[in-house]
C-alpha cells in the first residue's frame, strides 16, 4: 500500500506536466494558425500580390493558403484582366495544362506571374527597338536591364562537388558592355580547388509593392570547366598585393599574391543580346561546318570585304579612355593571308587618324575593405558591324598593355606599347606611343577576322 501511494503522486505530476505542455503549445501557437482555413482565406483575400507572395514564405501553412486558386484568380482578374487592352495581352500567354475538373493547385498563381512576365517582355522589347548608328546595338540596353530588375549570380563548384552561389558585389555599365564582380571573402574556395563556374541571369519580377520579396527567375548563361580555362592562363597585370589572371576573354580572377587564394572574380559581358541571354539563357546551339574559301565582293573582285564599321571603347569601371567609330572599312583580296582578313581602322602613316587617349590605362579593383589599381591594363569593348549594319563580331575583355622593345614609328619620340587580343575568330592589334609630354596616342589599330568565321557568319545569317 505504501508503494502505491508513492507511485500515485508521480503519475499525477506527469499528467499535470503534459497538460501544461499542451497549454504552452496552445499559447505559443499563432492566433491565425488556430483559425479555420475558410476564415484565413477570407483574410488573405484582402492582400495584394506582393503581400501574398511574401506571406507564402512564412511557413508551410501560409505557403499552402497563399497558393489558393480563388485568391490568385481574383488578383488575376482585378490586376490583369480589368481592361480590354491588358486582357488581350494576357490572353496570349500560354495557359498551363489543366487537369480534368478543378484547376491544379497553384495554377492561377503561376498564370498571374507568367502574365506579368509577358507584360514586362513587351516593355523591354519596345526599349530595345531604338538602335545606335555607331554601335549597331540597342541604345537602351542598360535601361532595359534595370527596368527588368536583372542581376547576375555566380555559382562555384569545388572538387568535392560543394556549390556556393555568390550574389553580385558590384557592377559597372559602359557604352557597350557591363563589368560584374563577385567578392566572396572566406566563402570562395582555393583557386586550385575550383571545378566549374556557372553564370546565371536573375530576374526579379516587379510587383506593385516595393520592399517585399519578389519572385526570381534564373537563366543559365554559361557553364565553364575550370580545367579547360586554366590550361593557358594569362597574367595581365599586378600591383603590390594582387595579381590579375585572365582565364578566357572576359573572365578575370583576382588572386592574392603568395597565397593563390581568390580575392574576386570579374566578368565583362558585351551588350549584344545581353537582355535575351540574361532572362532566357544561352541559345548558342547551332553549328555550321565552315567552308575554307576567301569571301569576295561580286561587284568589285578586288575587294574581299567592304562597308564594315568598327566601334571600340577602352575603359575601366571608373572612367573611359577612348570611344571611337570607324566606318567604310574594307579589305582587298591581296590582304587576305594565313586565313585572316585584315581591316585597318587606324594606319601608322595616317597622322590625322591618330587618337589621343584621355588618361593612363589602368584597371582599378575593390574587394570588401581593400582596393587598388593595376597599371597598364584596361577593358576593351569592340563591336564590328557588317555591310548591312548588323553585329558581325563582338568582344568585351580585359587586355594588357605591353612594352614593345623596338619602336614601330619613328615619327614620335617615346615608348611604344602594344595591346593585343586573340581568339580563334578575331584578333585585334593596337599600337600606342607615350610621348615625352606624357601623352598617349593610338597610332595603329587593325582587326583580323578569320575567313572561316566570315563564311560561318554569312551561312548562318544570310
Amino acid at each position: 500500500m505504501a508503494s502505491f501511494k508513492a507511485v500515485t503522486p508521480r503519475l499525477r505530476a506527469g499528467s499535470a506536466s503534459k497538460r501544461a505542455d499542451e497549454r504552452t503549445a496552445m499559447s505559443t501557437q499563432s492566433l491565425f494558425e488556430r483559425l479555420p482555413p475558410e476564415i484565413l482565406v477570407k483574410i488573405l483575400s484582402h492582400l495584394d500580390a506582393s503581400a501574398l507572395l511574401s506571406l507564402s514564405h512564412t511557413n508551410k501553412l501560409f505557403h499552402q493558403l497563399a497558393s489558393n486558386n480563388a485568391l490568385w484568380k481574383k488578383l488575376y482578374i482585378t490586376d490583369l484582366g480589368n481592361n480590354k487592352r491588358q486582357k488581350t495581352k494576357s490572353e496570349k500567354v500560354q495557359l498551363l495544362p489543366k487537369k480534368t475538373g478543378d484547376d491544379p493547385v497553384g495554377y492561377w498563381k503561376q498564370l498571374y506571374f507568367k502574365t506579368v512576365a509577358h507584360r514586362d517582355m513587351k516593355k523591354w522589347k519596345s526599349l530595345l527597338g531604338a538602335v545606335s548608328s555607331h554601335t549597331g546595338l540597342p541604345s537602351q540596353t542598360e535601361q532595359a536591364l534595370r527596368n527588368l530588375n536583372v542581376t547576375w549570380e555566380l555559382t562555384i563548384t569545388d572538387m568535392s562537388g560543394c556549390e556556393s552561389t555568390l550574389k553580385l558585389s558590384w557592377s559597372h555599365f559602359s557604352e557597350t558592355s557591363v563589368t560584374l564582380c563577385w567578392c566572396g571573402g572566406n566563402f570562395l574556395p582555393d583557386y586550385k580547388r575550383i571545378s566549374s563556374l556557372e553564370l546565371h541571369g536573375v530576374r526579379r519580377i516587379a510587383l506593385c509593392r516595393s520592399g517585399l520579396k519578389k519572385p526570381n527567375r534564373k537563366s543559365l548563361m554559361a557553364k565553364m570547366d575550370m580545367q579547360l580555362l586554366t590550361k593557358s592562363p594569362q597574367v595581365i597585370g599586378q600591383d603590390q598585393i594582387l595579381q590579375l589572371e585572365l582565364l578566357q576573354p572576359g573572365i578575370i580572377f583576382g588572386l592574392w599574391k603568395g597565397q593563390r587564394s581568390v580575392a574576386f572574380i570579374m566578368f565583362t559581358l558585351h551588350f549584344y543580346k545581353l537582355v535575351e541571354r540574361s532572362i532566357q539563357g544561352s541559345s548558342d546551339c547551332y553549328y555550321v561546318e565552315p567552308i575554307i574559301q576567301a569571301p569576295f565582293d561580286d561587284i568589285d573582285p578586288e575587294y574581299g570585304l567592304h562597308g564594315y564599321q568598327l566601334h571600340i571603347v577602352l575603359h575601366n569601371a571608373e572612367c573611359k579612355f577612348m570611344s571611337e567609330s570607324f566606318s567604310q572599312l574594307f579589305c582587298r583580296r591581296a590582304d587576305i593571308s594565313d586565313g585572316f582578313i585584315q581591316l585597318t581602322a587606324i594606319s601608322r602613316t595616317g597622322f590625322s587618324q591618330h587618337i589621343q587617349l584621355s588618361g593612363n590605362l589602368t584597371l582599378p579593383w575593390r574587394c570588401e575593405a581593400l582596393e587598388g589599381t593595376v597599371e597598364n591594363c584596361c577593358i576593351m569593348s569592340l563591336t564590328l558591324l557588317d555591310e548591312f549594319r548588323q553585329p558581325f563580331s563582338c568582344v568585351a575583355s580585359p587586355v594588357s598593355v605591353e612594352l614593345e622593345k623596338a619602336a614601330v614609328s619613328y615619327d614620335y619620340d617615346g615608348e611604344h606599347y602594344l595591346i593585343r587580343y586573340e581568339s580563334s575568330d578575331i584578333q585585334v592589334k593596337m599600337q600606342l606611343v607615350k610621348t615625352k609630354k606624357k601623352k598617349q596616342l593610338v597610332i595603329s589599330l587593325i582587326v583580323y577576322v578569320s575567313v572561316c568565321f566570315v563564311n560561318k557568319h554569312f551561312r548562318r545569317d544570310y
